[in-house]
């Protein structure tokens, strides 16, 4: 698990939803931003293969960004949105197993030819017959 969280920026704004008064006042949703070109952290495929499966994402300039305003206040917004940052960052840089092809067994063609036979027949033993 990377912890790139040196390279994060963030930005404030106001948060919708519950707050009370200071609702309209405070300024508690936080947008993290990184910039994944800039990133020394990661090599050249990581951040390829970063901005291939989160290109939804990434905005024009490059940026990947995140708002979290889940919490009342400022700081514990900015700590889910590291963390989920983090999180979204590191299940992109997950590489899935390649699938090896296999083939049905004898006994599976079987059973499949002998399902469909078994259909087949109690089908042609509701027709009407003269």
């Amino acid at each position: 698990m990377k912890n790139f969280s040196k390279e994060l920026s963030f930005k404030t704004s106001r948060s919708s939803g519950a707050g009370g008064q200071n609702v309209n006042k405070v300024e508690t949703a936080v947008t993290v931003l990184w910039k994944v070109d800039g990133s020394e952290f990661f090599s050249d495929e990581e951040k390829e293969m970063i901005q291939n499966k989160l290109k939804n994402r990434i905005n024009a300039d490059g940026f990947l960004f995140l708002t979290v305003s889940e919490s009342r206040t400022q700081l514990m917004n900015k700590n889910k949105a590291v963390e989920k940052i983090i999180e979204i960052v590191n299940k992109a840089l997950i590489v899935p197993k390649k699938r090896t092809a296999t083939k049905p067994s004898r006994t599976q063609k079987q059973k499949r030819l002998d399902s469909k036979k078994k259909l087949s027949d109690k089908k042609e033993n509701r027709r009407f017959k003269f």
